[in-house]
């Protein structure tokens, strides 16, 4: 079967940023904004090193739009290591799984694609299956709820950016922009909240920041290659890769009708991609 590369790289992505999730759960003890300073800061050497042996211009040249995307993308990825410190595994990914509804909707204004209004149906399925969850499980609460919306959306703006800067910019350079704004908030946070990692912690951040390098670039390769609608519900995959690692390493278990809202969310999204404008 001949699988177009945009859609190689997003089912890459999803596996390798669900790897991300696995090691945060391993280490709820790190207050998450420290998570996120090791995580930028590895990103940041890891990107200049590929960067600057290959004389590529680190800054740019949409220097406006990289600095928006690096700010709506880290505050996305603090709310999400929130979450997936506080809930399930699969609950914590399905609360974020609006993200590729609302990167079909705000692709509308941020990069002038089309949708359908069937597809506005679809997405009221979704968040039909977010509230479901929200509402019949009691490890889920209403401030997890809003956090989960709020880093779908951030995350949405930020996925259209890539689009809109793909044009223009590397693939390293759009990440290079991540670690460039997170690093002053989060080295500032972290020293009121520091925890020192010890042992096994220092190998899971490790893994948290070379796993998210990973799949952000897996990410950004893919919207290279294909339109924001065509790639981004394959994403959904996630919530399966979630629900088994959930399950093997963390014992984690739901009731059935929190199963049927995780379900609802997966057909909202994939409904929404097999009705997409043809263009």
């Amino acid at each position: 079967m001949n699988i177009p590369k945009g859609t190689q790289y997003m089912l890459l992505a999803t596996l390798t940023f669900t790897g991300m999730k696995v090691f945060v759960k391993y280490i709820p003890h790190i207050p998450a904004i420290e998570i996120v300073f090791f995580r930028a800061l590895i990103s940041l050497f890891l990107t200049l090193g590929y960067l600057w042996p290959k004389k590529i211009p680190i800054f740019g040249n949409r220097k406006r739009l990289l600095v928006v995307r690096g700010i709506v993308g880290a505050m996305a990825l603090i709310l999400n290591y929130y979450l997936l410190q506080q809930i399930p595994l699969a609950a914590a990914s399905t609360m974020t799984y609006l993200t590729p509804i609302f990167t079909t909707l705000l692709g509308i204004y941020l990069v002038k694609e089309k949708v359908r209004p069937i597809q506005i149906v679809f997405f009221l399925v979704s968040f039909m299956g977010v509230l479901i969850i929200q509402g019949f499980d009691g490890r889920i609460s209403l401030i997890h709820l809003g956090a989960g919306l709020a880093s779908s959306v951030l995350s949405a703006i930020a996925y259209n950016l890539v689009r809109k800067l793909s044009t223009t910019e590397h693939p390293l350079v759009i990440i290079f922009y991540f670690p460039l704004m997170v690093l002053p908030i989060s080295a500032i946070w972290s020293f009121f909240v520091w925890e020192v990692p010890s042992g096994w912690d220092w190998f899971y951040l490790g893994m948290v920041g070379v796993s998210t390098q990973m799949a952000q670039y897996f990410m950004t390769k893919s919207y290279q290659f294909a339109k924001v609608a065509q790639v981004a519900s394959f994403d959904f995959l996630g919530i399966i890769y979630a629900i088994l690692f959930g399950f093997i390493l963390f014992d984690e278990y739901f009731n059935l009708i929190t199963y049927l809202g995780m379900a609802f969310v997966l057909v909202g999204v994939i409904l929404n991609f097999r009705f997409k404008p043809k263009v």
